[in-house]
């Protein structure tokens, strides 16, 4: 019995340990794509007319 719930404890730890380093790497990769997009954004500031 006691194999069984740590059984289940260790795949609930190695599915939570995933999908923190998926969401780490999503925020990540979010991030440096905002940070480029708004550069190209401030660099162009001048091309655009109001």
């Amino acid at each position: 019995m006691e194999e069984k719930v740590y059984k289940t404890m260790s795949g609930a730890g190695v599915a939570n340990i995933i999908m923190g380093v998926v969401s780490l790497v999503v925020g990540i990769a979010t991030g440096v794509l905002l940070i480029i997009s708004g550069a190209k954004l401030i660099s162009g500031k001048s091309k655009i007319l109001f």
